[in-house]
This record gives C-alpha cells, structure tokens and sequence, in this order.
C-alpha cells in the first residue's frame, strides 16, 4: 500500500476515534485543554508518521499507542512543574461524571491505568488491549484483574470510614 493512501487511512481513523481518543488522554491528565492538545499533537505524530505503518489493520491500535505516549509524556513534563496539593479541576463539560472513579486512577502505574481505561471506558477487547501496549493476552488479564483488585480497595476505603 502506498503512503499516500496510509496517511489517507490514519486520518480517516483520527477522526472517527476523535472523542474516544480524547477521553483516553483526559484520564490520564485529567484537564480538558491537555487533552486536546494530547489530541492534538498525536494526530500530527500519526499523520507524519503515517508510512511507517505496514499494515492498515495495525491503525487503531497504533494511533492508540501514540495518544498513550504523549500523554505520559506530557506528565513527565508537568511532573516537577505541578504541587501534589493540587487538585485537578474538570470543566463543565467533560464526560465523565464519577470523579472518584478518575481520581482512583492515580493509584495505578501507567500500564495498569492504560488497561483500565482502554477496557472499561473505551470498552476494547482484551486482545486489542494487549496489542496496543504491546504485551500478551495473559500478561494483559494479569494486569487487569491486580488493577481491579487496587481500585476495589481504594473505592471502598470511603464507605468502609463511613459505615463505622
């Protein structure tokens, strides 16, 4: 396949993942302009990119692949500049409304916290999971089911305080 009809494929898969793509970024950054220029620079990755693809059925998880680096990118670029006694703060219109469950998310590494939200917000398979990050199915369900455990624990220390 040729470059030009790639890079025709990747764009035509930006735009149909658009708001998909932008939640992946908003869980990790939490902040809604971070998340689209998370957006943003990773269709730009990807376009440019592009002809590195070999195979069109690698796209989506390819693209995925991107918006997960740059997100974890932009964190490690933020990491000295924000104060742990910070709160991030959600614009009105974000999507998601439990903010406890996003909040939560903070006690995972960054491969637990991919899994997560590719599976439960985004609702992908778990093979598709485990392409995008690049390791095996049974690696991909361990880090699942230790991630649930966490946030099981965590979700719960709130109503167990509450019951006492």
């Amino acid at each position: 396949m040729n470059s030009q009809k790639m890079q025709q494929l990747v764009e035509q898969e930006l735009l149909s993942s658009y708001d998909s793509l932008y939640r992946l970024a908003f869980t990790y950054v939490k902040n809604e302009a971070d998340a689209m220029d998370i957006v943003q620079e990773s269709s730009y990755r990807a376009i440019k990119n592009s002809s590195s693809v070999k195979n069109a059925a690698f796209i989506r998880t390819w693209i995925w692949r991107i918006v997960i680096n740059t997100s974890l990118e932009l964190l490690r670029r933020n990491q000295k500049e924000v104060s742990f006694d910070e709160t991030p703060e959600y614009g009105t219109e974000d999507i998601y409304l439990d903010y406890d469950t996003i909040d939560a998310l903070d006690i995972l590494n960054e491969k637990e916290r991919a899994v997560i939200v590719l599976r439960y917000f985004e609702e992908r398979k778990l093979q598709e999971i485990a392409d995008i990050l690049e390791e095996n199915l049974n690696t991909t369900k361990s880090i699942l089911y230790r991630s649930l455990g966490k946030l099981r624990i965590k979700l719960t220390e709130g109503e167990l305080c509450h019951e006492s």
